[in-house]
Protein backbone atom coordinates (compact mmCIF):
# COMPACT_ATOMS: atom_id res chain seq x y z
CA UNK A 1 0.00 0.00 0.00
CA UNK A 2 1.55 3.16 -1.20
CA UNK A 3 1.72 5.81 2.14
CA UNK A 4 -1.27 7.77 0.83
CA UNK A 5 -3.72 4.65 0.65
CA UNK A 6 -2.19 3.42 4.48
CA UNK A 7 -2.80 6.89 6.38
CA UNK A 8 -6.13 7.09 4.87
CA UNK A 9 -6.98 3.33 5.49
CA UNK A 10 -5.50 4.05 8.93
CA UNK A 11 -7.72 6.98 9.47
CA UNK A 12 -10.87 5.07 8.07
CA UNK A 13 -10.46 2.15 10.49
CA UNK A 14 -10.23 4.34 13.43
CA UNK A 15 -13.18 6.50 12.51
CA UNK A 16 -15.18 3.13 12.47
CA UNK A 17 -14.11 2.53 15.50
CA UNK A 18 -15.51 5.52 17.10
CA UNK A 19 -18.45 5.61 15.18
CA UNK A 20 -19.30 2.22 16.36
CA UNK A 21 -18.97 3.48 20.02
CA UNK A 22 -20.90 6.44 19.45
CA UNK A 23 -23.70 4.24 17.69
CA UNK A 24 -25.51 3.75 20.66
CA UNK A 25 -25.14 7.34 21.89
CA UNK A 26 -25.88 9.35 18.65
CA UNK A 27 -28.85 11.71 17.39
CA UNK A 28 -32.34 10.56 17.48
CA UNK A 29 -32.22 8.78 14.24
CA UNK A 30 -36.67 8.80 13.74
CA UNK A 31 -37.61 12.36 13.19
CA UNK A 32 -41.20 13.89 12.94
CA UNK A 33 -42.41 10.48 14.18
CA UNK A 34 -45.91 11.39 14.87
CA UNK A 35 -45.77 13.04 11.15
CA UNK A 36 -44.58 8.87 10.02
CA UNK A 37 -47.36 7.48 11.82
CA UNK A 38 -50.10 9.31 10.26
CA UNK A 39 -48.80 8.09 6.92
CA UNK A 40 -48.62 4.17 8.22
CA UNK A 41 -44.07 4.49 8.14
CA UNK A 42 -41.81 4.76 11.31
CA UNK A 43 -40.06 7.93 10.16
CA UNK A 44 -41.35 10.76 8.02
CA UNK A 45 -37.89 11.50 6.30
CA UNK A 46 -34.43 10.46 5.25
CA UNK A 47 -31.36 12.23 5.60
CA UNK A 48 -29.08 12.31 2.83
CA UNK A 49 -25.59 13.68 1.25
CA UNK A 50 -26.03 14.46 -2.62
CA UNK A 51 -23.92 15.63 -5.62
CA UNK A 52 -23.42 18.71 -6.77
CA UNK A 53 -24.93 19.19 -10.35
CA UNK A 54 -26.19 15.40 -10.60
CA UNK A 55 -29.63 13.79 -9.49
CA UNK A 56 -29.28 10.39 -7.11
CA UNK A 57 -32.30 7.97 -7.33
CA UNK A 58 -33.73 8.70 -4.50
CA UNK A 59 -34.07 12.35 -5.49
CA UNK A 60 -35.44 11.06 -9.13
CA UNK A 61 -37.98 8.77 -6.87
CA UNK A 62 -38.87 12.00 -4.38
CA UNK A 63 -39.36 14.36 -7.88
CA UNK A 64 -41.88 11.35 -9.60
CA UNK A 65 -44.23 10.78 -6.45
CA UNK A 66 -42.96 7.48 -5.60
CA UNK A 67 -41.39 8.17 -2.61
CA UNK A 68 -44.08 9.57 -0.87
CA UNK A 69 -45.39 9.88 2.12
CA UNK A 70 -41.52 9.67 2.47
CA UNK A 71 -39.37 13.23 2.60
CA UNK A 72 -35.71 13.51 1.95
CA UNK A 73 -33.80 15.92 3.80
CA UNK A 74 -30.67 17.49 2.27
CA UNK A 75 -27.87 18.24 4.47
CA UNK A 76 -24.82 18.84 2.12
CA UNK A 77 -23.00 17.38 -0.68
CA UNK A 78 -20.13 14.62 -1.03
CA UNK A 79 -18.13 13.64 -3.50
CA UNK A 80 -16.77 10.35 -1.53
CA UNK A 81 -18.49 7.21 -1.31
CA UNK A 82 -16.47 6.16 2.01
CA UNK A 83 -17.27 9.55 3.31
CA UNK A 84 -21.10 9.18 2.75
CA UNK A 85 -21.17 5.40 3.66
CA UNK A 86 -19.44 6.53 7.32
CA UNK A 87 -22.13 9.05 7.78
CA UNK A 88 -24.80 6.37 7.52
CA UNK A 89 -22.77 4.40 10.56
CA UNK A 90 -22.03 7.73 12.89
CA UNK A 91 -25.68 8.52 12.60
CA UNK A 92 -25.29 11.80 10.57
CA UNK A 93 -27.47 10.85 7.89
CA UNK A 94 -29.80 7.55 6.97
CA UNK A 95 -28.31 6.43 4.01
CA UNK A 96 -25.54 6.61 1.48
CA UNK A 97 -23.73 4.87 -1.26
CA UNK A 98 -20.57 3.70 -2.27
CA UNK A 99 -18.18 1.40 -4.00
CA UNK A 100 -18.77 -2.16 -3.06
CA UNK A 101 -15.58 -3.06 -2.69
CA UNK A 102 -15.07 -0.18 0.16
CA UNK A 103 -18.45 -1.46 1.64
CA UNK A 104 -16.51 -4.79 2.13
CA UNK A 105 -13.90 -2.93 3.87
CA UNK A 106 -16.18 -1.61 6.06
CA UNK A 107 -18.11 -5.19 6.03
CA UNK A 108 -14.72 -6.57 7.32
CA UNK A 109 -14.27 -3.93 10.03
CA UNK A 110 -17.61 -5.13 11.42
CA UNK A 111 -19.48 -1.71 10.76
CA UNK A 112 -23.19 -2.65 11.47
CA UNK A 113 -24.66 -1.73 7.90
CA UNK A 114 -26.30 -3.94 4.78
CA UNK A 115 -26.20 -2.50 1.25
CA UNK A 116 -29.93 -2.86 0.20
CA UNK A 117 -29.84 -1.61 -3.81
CA UNK A 118 -27.38 -0.70 -6.29
CA UNK A 119 -27.54 2.86 -7.31
CA UNK A 120 -24.50 3.50 -9.97
CA UNK A 121 -22.51 1.16 -12.56
CA UNK A 122 -20.62 0.34 -15.88
CA UNK A 123 -21.91 0.01 -19.19
CA UNK A 124 -21.26 0.60 -22.80
CA UNK A 125 -22.56 4.22 -22.28
CA UNK A 126 -21.33 4.91 -18.64
CA UNK A 127 -17.71 3.87 -17.96
CA UNK A 128 -14.22 6.05 -16.42
CA UNK A 129 -10.95 6.17 -18.32
CA UNK A 130 -7.52 6.61 -16.94
CA UNK A 131 -5.96 9.10 -19.25
CA UNK A 132 -2.80 10.43 -20.43
CA UNK A 133 -2.13 13.10 -22.09
CA UNK A 134 -0.97 12.70 -26.16
CA UNK A 135 2.69 11.94 -26.67
CA UNK A 136 2.96 10.76 -22.98
CA UNK A 137 5.99 8.32 -21.95
CA UNK A 138 3.43 6.21 -20.45
CA UNK A 139 2.31 3.44 -22.86
CA UNK A 140 2.05 0.33 -20.16
CA UNK A 141 1.06 -0.46 -16.10
CA UNK A 142 4.59 -0.64 -15.92
CA UNK A 143 5.28 2.97 -16.74
CA UNK A 144 3.15 3.85 -13.76
CA UNK A 145 5.79 2.76 -11.39
CA UNK A 146 7.04 6.24 -9.70
CA UNK A 147 3.61 7.89 -11.35
CA UNK A 148 0.88 9.83 -9.90
CA UNK A 149 -2.90 9.18 -11.08
CA UNK A 150 -5.28 11.69 -9.89
CA UNK A 151 -8.84 9.70 -7.87
CA UNK A 152 -11.35 11.65 -6.62
CA UNK A 153 -10.70 9.67 -2.85
CA UNK A 154 -9.06 6.84 -1.56
CA UNK A 155 -10.25 3.59 -0.85
CA UNK A 156 -12.95 3.06 -3.53
CA UNK A 157 -13.79 2.30 -7.20
CA UNK A 158 -10.97 4.25 -8.77
CA UNK A 159 -7.98 2.61 -6.68
CA UNK A 160 -9.70 -0.50 -6.72
CA UNK A 161 -9.65 -0.67 -10.60
CA UNK A 162 -5.95 0.57 -10.55
CA UNK A 163 -4.32 -1.98 -8.71
CA UNK A 164 -6.12 -4.61 -10.21
CA UNK A 165 -5.04 -3.29 -13.61
CA UNK A 166 -1.57 -3.38 -12.08
CA UNK A 167 -2.11 -6.41 -10.66
CA UNK A 168 -3.50 -7.86 -14.04
CA UNK A 169 -0.04 -6.27 -15.82
CA UNK A 170 2.45 -8.31 -12.94
CA UNK A 171 3.48 -6.14 -11.39
CA UNK A 172 4.63 -6.63 -7.96
CA UNK A 173 3.06 -5.42 -4.52
CA UNK A 174 6.66 -3.47 -4.09
CA UNK A 175 5.68 -2.06 -7.21
CA UNK A 176 2.22 -1.29 -7.32
CA UNK A 177 3.20 0.40 -3.82
CA UNK A 178 5.40 3.29 -6.28
CA UNK A 179 2.20 4.29 -8.23
CA UNK A 180 0.72 7.62 -5.83
CA UNK A 181 -2.74 8.03 -6.29
CA UNK A 182 -3.55 11.89 -5.64
CA UNK A 183 -7.18 12.53 -4.86
CA UNK A 184 -8.26 15.75 -6.87
CA UNK A 185 -11.80 17.37 -7.01
CA UNK A 186 -13.39 15.40 -10.22
CA UNK A 187 -13.95 19.04 -12.02
CA UNK A 188 -10.50 20.17 -11.56
CA UNK A 189 -9.04 16.79 -12.80
CA UNK A 190 -8.87 17.20 -16.75
CA UNK A 191 -7.08 20.97 -15.99
CA UNK A 192 -4.42 19.17 -13.12
CA UNK A 193 -3.27 16.24 -15.87
CA UNK A 194 -2.94 18.90 -18.44
CA UNK A 195 -0.88 21.16 -16.11
CA UNK A 196 1.20 17.75 -15.59
CA UNK A 197 0.25 18.24 -11.57
CA UNK A 198 -0.42 14.62 -12.73
CA UNK A 199 0.60 12.01 -14.88
CA UNK A 200 -2.72 9.87 -15.35
CA UNK A 201 -6.01 11.52 -14.40
CA UNK A 202 -9.25 9.33 -13.70
CA UNK A 203 -12.24 11.04 -16.24
CA UNK A 204 -16.01 9.55 -16.26
CA UNK A 205 -19.16 10.67 -17.72
CA UNK A 206 -19.16 14.59 -18.51
CA UNK A 207 -16.17 15.17 -17.71
CA UNK A 208 -14.72 12.79 -20.02
CA UNK A 209 -16.67 13.62 -22.43
CA UNK A 210 -15.45 17.25 -22.32
CA UNK A 211 -12.16 16.94 -22.01
CA UNK A 212 -12.35 14.37 -25.03
CA UNK A 213 -13.80 17.11 -27.27
CA UNK A 214 -11.15 19.20 -26.30
CA UNK A 215 -8.38 16.30 -27.44
CA UNK A 216 -4.88 15.78 -26.74
CA UNK A 217 -5.74 12.57 -24.21
CA UNK A 218 -6.46 9.16 -24.54
CA UNK A 219 -7.08 6.17 -22.14
CA UNK A 220 -4.52 3.60 -20.85
CA UNK A 221 -7.40 1.37 -19.83
CA UNK A 222 -10.88 1.76 -18.75
CA UNK A 223 -13.25 0.03 -16.13
CA UNK A 224 -15.38 -1.38 -18.83
CA UNK A 225 -12.33 -2.80 -20.13
CA UNK A 226 -11.16 -4.63 -16.96
CA UNK A 227 -14.93 -5.91 -15.52
CA UNK A 228 -17.55 -5.27 -18.35
CA UNK A 229 -21.17 -4.53 -17.59
CA UNK A 230 -21.86 -4.79 -13.94
CA UNK A 231 -23.00 -2.77 -10.80
CA UNK A 232 -20.37 -1.21 -8.97
CA UNK A 233 -22.12 1.02 -5.74
CA UNK A 234 -24.93 -0.23 -3.42
CA UNK A 235 -26.72 2.13 -1.04
CA UNK A 236 -26.68 1.02 2.32
CA UNK A 237 -28.43 1.47 5.71
CA UNK A 238 -27.85 0.70 9.00
CA UNK A 239 -29.29 -2.68 10.23
CA UNK A 240 -30.30 -0.48 13.75
CA UNK A 241 -32.51 1.27 10.88
CA UNK A 242 -33.89 -1.51 8.85
CA UNK A 243 -34.67 -3.23 12.46
CA UNK A 244 -36.56 -0.67 13.31
CA UNK A 245 -38.31 0.92 10.52
CA UNK A 246 -38.93 -1.97 8.04
CA UNK A 247 -41.81 -0.15 6.30
CA UNK A 248 -39.62 2.90 5.70
CA UNK A 249 -37.05 0.55 4.51
CA UNK A 250 -38.94 -1.26 2.26
CA UNK A 251 -40.55 2.39 0.71
CA UNK A 252 -37.12 4.08 0.22
CA UNK A 253 -35.85 0.68 -1.86
CA UNK A 254 -38.99 0.16 -3.53
CA UNK A 255 -39.48 3.57 -4.77
CA UNK A 256 -35.32 4.11 -5.08
CA UNK A 257 -35.71 0.30 -7.45
CA UNK A 258 -38.96 2.23 -9.50
CA UNK A 259 -37.06 5.42 -10.19
CA UNK A 260 -34.05 3.28 -11.89
CA UNK A 261 -36.38 2.08 -14.25
CA UNK A 262 -38.24 4.91 -14.81
CA UNK A 263 -34.90 6.58 -15.45
CA UNK A 264 -33.96 2.99 -17.74
CA UNK A 265 -37.19 3.05 -19.61
CA UNK A 266 -37.95 6.72 -20.57
CA UNK A 267 -36.41 8.09 -23.35
CA UNK A 268 -33.01 9.94 -22.89
CA UNK A 269 -34.15 13.41 -23.87
CA UNK A 270 -37.06 13.21 -20.88
CA UNK A 271 -34.44 11.95 -18.50
CA UNK A 272 -32.21 15.04 -19.04
CA UNK A 273 -35.00 17.41 -18.86
CA UNK A 274 -36.64 15.88 -15.89
CA UNK A 275 -33.25 16.00 -14.06
CA UNK A 276 -32.69 19.94 -15.28
CA UNK A 277 -35.69 20.81 -14.06
CA UNK A 278 -34.89 18.95 -10.58
CA UNK A 279 -31.79 20.78 -10.20
CA UNK A 280 -33.13 23.96 -11.01
CA UNK A 281 -36.28 23.68 -8.50
CA UNK A 282 -33.99 22.32 -5.37
CA UNK A 283 -32.45 25.96 -5.38
CA UNK A 284 -29.04 25.04 -4.81
CA UNK A 285 -27.48 27.59 -6.80
CA UNK A 286 -25.97 24.25 -9.69
CA UNK A 287 -24.59 24.56 -13.30
CA UNK A 288 -27.19 22.57 -15.19
CA UNK A 289 -24.80 22.21 -18.18
CA UNK A 290 -23.12 18.14 -16.81
CA UNK A 291 -26.68 16.71 -16.85
CA UNK A 292 -26.90 17.14 -20.58
CA UNK A 293 -24.04 14.61 -20.53
CA UNK A 294 -26.36 11.75 -18.90
CA UNK A 295 -26.42 8.79 -21.11
CA UNK A 296 -27.08 5.48 -19.13
CA UNK A 297 -27.99 4.37 -15.33
CA UNK A 298 -25.33 1.97 -15.66
CA UNK A 299 -26.87 -0.40 -13.03
CA UNK A 300 -27.07 -4.11 -14.43
CA UNK A 301 -29.50 -5.10 -12.53
CA UNK A 302 -33.48 -4.91 -13.04
CA UNK A 303 -34.40 -1.87 -10.11
CA UNK A 304 -31.47 -2.15 -8.70
CA UNK A 305 -30.82 -5.82 -7.74
CA UNK A 306 -27.41 -6.80 -6.30
CA UNK A 307 -26.22 -9.48 -7.74
CA UNK A 308 -24.01 -12.03 -5.51
CA UNK A 309 -20.81 -11.43 -8.33
CA UNK A 310 -20.66 -7.81 -7.35
CA UNK A 311 -19.91 -8.40 -3.68
CA UNK A 312 -17.71 -11.74 -4.31
CA UNK A 313 -15.39 -9.98 -6.70
CA UNK A 314 -14.83 -7.45 -3.96
CA UNK A 315 -14.11 -10.31 -1.43
CA UNK A 316 -11.74 -12.47 -3.57
CA UNK A 317 -9.89 -9.68 -4.08
CA UNK A 318 -9.54 -8.47 -0.64
CA UNK A 319 -8.22 -11.58 0.14
CA UNK A 320 -5.94 -11.54 -2.35
CA UNK A 321 -4.52 -7.98 -1.30
CA UNK A 322 -4.32 -9.77 2.21
CA UNK A 323 -6.65 -6.88 3.63
CA UNK A 324 -8.95 -9.87 5.05
CA UNK A 325 -8.27 -13.70 5.08
CA UNK A 326 -10.46 -16.56 3.01
CA UNK A 327 -13.87 -17.65 4.37
CA UNK A 328 -14.15 -14.51 6.64
CA UNK A 329 -16.97 -12.85 4.66
CA UNK A 330 -19.18 -14.79 2.62
CA UNK A 331 -20.25 -12.88 -0.36
CA UNK A 332 -23.99 -13.78 0.13
CA UNK A 333 -24.31 -12.43 3.56
CA UNK A 334 -23.31 -8.94 2.60
CA UNK A 335 -26.56 -7.72 1.01
CA UNK A 336 -30.05 -7.85 0.84
CA UNK A 337 -32.49 -7.20 -2.17
CA UNK A 338 -35.51 -8.90 0.42
CA UNK A 339 -37.23 -5.35 -0.23
CA UNK A 340 -36.84 -4.86 -3.76
CA UNK A 341 -40.07 -5.15 -5.67
CA UNK A 342 -38.32 -6.81 -8.72
CA UNK A 343 -36.50 -9.37 -6.82
CA UNK A 344 -39.56 -11.42 -7.47
CA UNK A 345 -39.45 -10.72 -11.64
CA UNK A 346 -35.96 -11.80 -11.24
CA UNK A 347 -36.67 -15.14 -9.81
Amino acid sequence: MNPISKIAGTAMALMLVSSLVLSGCSKDKTPSASAAGQNGLEVAELRYQGNVGAVTYPELAEDLGYLAPLKLKFIGNTISGPQDIQSVVTGDTDFGGAFNGAIVKLLAAKAPITPVISYYGVDDNTWSGYYVLDGSSIKTARDLIGKRIAVNTLGAHHEFVIKEYLHRQGLTQDEINQVTLVVVPPVTTEQTLRANQVDVATLGGILRDKALERGGIHPLFTDKELFGTFSAGSYVLTNEFIKNNPKATRKFVEATAKAIEWARTTPREEVVARYEKIIKNRGRKEDTKAIKYWKSTGIAGKGGLIAEKEFSTWVDWLVKEGTIKQGELNPKDLYTNEFNPYLNEAK
